[in-house]
């Protein structure tokens, strides 16, 4: 939480305090807090949008454990092959878009080129990249 919002909270503590008395002033505080939080995280929304017949894709997470119990090291784990497509491309003037935003979709091995925004981990591809949908 930003500096801003805790000095928010801060206020609202000592101005309700004597009024609400303490378990009513740190449930407003908390309330304030995680709305102010929620409208900042929806602020900073996806900023890339795929050129012609690519598509930007959210790999899945890759297993933490095997089927048996097992936990497995990040250094043997596979890369996985499916994932959600989050933005796509216009399409081609020859090729129309045939997936769209929210598709599950399977993906070959090497298939296309990592890149990492806000944190996070995402595939960008052409659309002849996708083996298949997942419904």
């Amino acid at each position: 939480m930003s500096w801003y919002w805790q000095f928010v909270c801060f206020c609202l503590v000592e101005s309700f305090f004597l009024t609400f008395g303490t378990f009513f002033v740190s449930v407003i505080c908390d309330i304030v807090c995680r709305i102010k939080i929620s409208n900042i995280k929806i602020l900073t929304k996806m900023k890339i949008q795929p050129l012609a017949d690519r598509v930007l894709i959210s790999p899945k997470a890759a297993e933490e454990k095997t089927a048996g119990g097992i936990i497995i090291p990040d250094t043997a784990k596979e890369k996985p092959l499916e994932g959600t497509v989050v933005a796509v491309g216009e399409g081609k003037s020859d090729e129309k878009m045939i997936l769209k935003k929210g598709d599950k979709v399977l993906y070959g091995k090497y298939a296309g080129t990592e890149l990492e925004y806000d944190g996070e981990k995402y595939l960008i591809m052409r659309q002849s990249d996708v083996v298949a949908i997942l419904k």
